[in-house]
């Protein structure tokens, strides 16, 4: 007898063993399902206690004015309209962003691609050159620019006394409007090429070895290799890279705040530094508030063109 014909022979009214059975389980599966949202509830918390709550605060913020002394008062968009209509620094600063990114993007992924290229290379002790070149990412930036701020001195730094021995006098590069921010490049690239290195090493060890053999056996040089196989599969790669770079420049911070305090003058003060001046030496949280999120504008419209762009250029091969 089946299992359909034994449910039929059954009272009415009672259930199935089969059905009972087929019941069993699903309830299990929803007991676990709420036991599920017992284990991440405290990640959801977390996120929305210090991510979704401080966005929607500092949202509103945006729209108020608030010296964190009393309470916010509602202004609507006055701080929005003002970084474009009363406040020159604003703008200013956000010219010096620019330069600083477009200065800093090209020479660090350049400089990283040519030192992954190197690191690549298998030749004994390679991995104490890639940790060397790697170390600056992760040293403090506290320390980097104190030391850089030391080697920049214009009497008894490191640079000028270099250059003291073949007869040059220095300049004073840090007191220079014509040359900070250069200097705070230099340090930027320094420091911030490690990270973009690694990815790069990755990268090429994806390469297939297979296709060079070819190539080579092909008749193709080192160079036409380098622009017809290498850089066309890194092209994935330096877009990552690219994205993190445009990011994180537009976030620069510690090296500025360490060794030009946003001077001479204004000429090396980003973003961020006058977003922390206006917050915290000003007072004037929501008119931070406001700039924060027009960074945030800025950064997904950057974000943005490059990923409609990326399918011009990047190669998923």
């Amino acid at each position: 007898m089946t299992t359909m014909d034994s449910a039929r022979l059954q009272p009415p009214g009672t259930p199935p063993t089969a059905a009972r059975r087929r019941s069993g389980p699903r309830r299990k599966s929803g007991w676990l399902r709420y036991e599920g949202l017992v284990y991440i509830a405290p990640v959801i918390l977390g996120i929305v206690a210090f991510q979704l709550i401080p966005i929607l605060v500092s949202m509103y913020l945006s729209l108020a004015d608030w010296n964190a002394l009393s309470a916010p008062r509602f202004i609507g968009v006055e701080n929005f309209t003002r970084m474009f209509t009363d406040d020159p620094l604003y703008l200013e600063t956000l010219r010096n962003t620019l330069v600083f990114t477009f200065g800093a993007i090209p020479a660090t992924t350049v400089l990283a691609f040519a030192l992954a290229l190197l690191c690549n290379r298998k030749v004994p002790g390679m991995p104490i050159f890639r940790a060397a070149y790697f170390a600056p990412f992760i040293t403090n930036v506290v320390a980097v620019g104190y030391i850089w701020y030391w080697i920049y001195k214009p009497d008894g730094g490191a640079l000028n006394g270099l250059l003291g021995v073949f007869g040059v006098q220095g300049p004073a590069w840090l007191s220079d409007s014509r040359l900070a921010m250069l200097s705070v490049i230099v340090v930027a690239v320094w420091q911030g090429t490690g990270y973009p290195m690694v990815i790069f090493l990755a990268g090429l060890q994806g390469i297939p070895n297979d296709l060079y053999e070819s190539a080579s056996i092909d008749g193709a040089t080192k160079r036409q290799q380098l622009f017809k196989i290498t850089i066309p599969l890194m092209t994935p790669s330096i877009f990552f890279v690219l994205i993190t770079q445009f990011i994180s420049s537009f976030q620069v911070f510690g090296v500025i705040y360490i060794m030009t305090s946003g001077g001479p003058g204004h000429s090396t003060s980003v973003y961020i530094y006058y977003l922390y001046q206006v917050a915290f030496s000003f007072g004037q949280f929501g008119y931070a508030a406001a700039m924060a999120w027009v960074l945030f504008v800025i950064l997904g419209i950057i974000t943005y063109a490059q990923w409609k762009l990326q399918k011009r250029w990047v190669f998923y091969g």
